[in-house]
């Protein structure tokens, strides 16, 4: 038989976009604030939405993925000993009347309650799928130093 190529990268389209309040509906993703680039410094509940471009022919594989939270220094955050990751698996269905061809979209949104986070400092979530990772697949977010008190 051919030889099976080896599958990397994995040709997956993925965005990832920070957002107020994220939800997945009937295969579709539903944003609020989405874009979002600078966080408040008091913690709030954020949500994370992946939204990712699965070949046609790769429909029926089940791949998993992992997003994890990195400092401006590309180290993993971490709560307590713990690094700040979420993760899972996504298989891209294919509906019977979906047209030949077209890439199928896999939305997935993650929402936290509050982040690990500290002022004046730049993180980014970063997707990795099968264990490889593109440069588009990360979003990065400034969180804002708190107001100055008057004295």
């Amino acid at each position: 038989g051919a030889a099976m190529a080896p599958l990397s990268p994995p040709n997956i389209i993925a965005s990832v976009i920070l957002a107020e309040s994220a939800q997945v509906a009937e295969g579709k993703l539903f944003l609020l604030g989405g874009g979002l680039a600078i966080l408040p410094s008091q913690p709030k509940p954020i949500s994370l939405a992946l939204l990712l471009q699965v070949p046609w022919d790769r429909a029926e594989e089940r791949l998993d993925w992992v997003c994890e939270l990195l400092d401006e220094d590309g180290v993993p955050v971490l709560v307590g000993e713990r690094p700040v990751m979420v993760n899972g698996q996504f298989q891209a269905g294919r509906p019977p009347s979906w047209p030949e061809g077209a890439p199928l979209s896999v939305p997935i949104a993650i929402n936290f309650s509050a982040l690990p986070l500290q002022a004046g400092r730049r993180y980014t979530w970063r997707l990795v799928i099968d264990g490889s990772t593109e440069p588009e697949w990360q979003t990065s977010f400034s969180v804002a130093n708190p107001p100055e008190r008057p004295a």
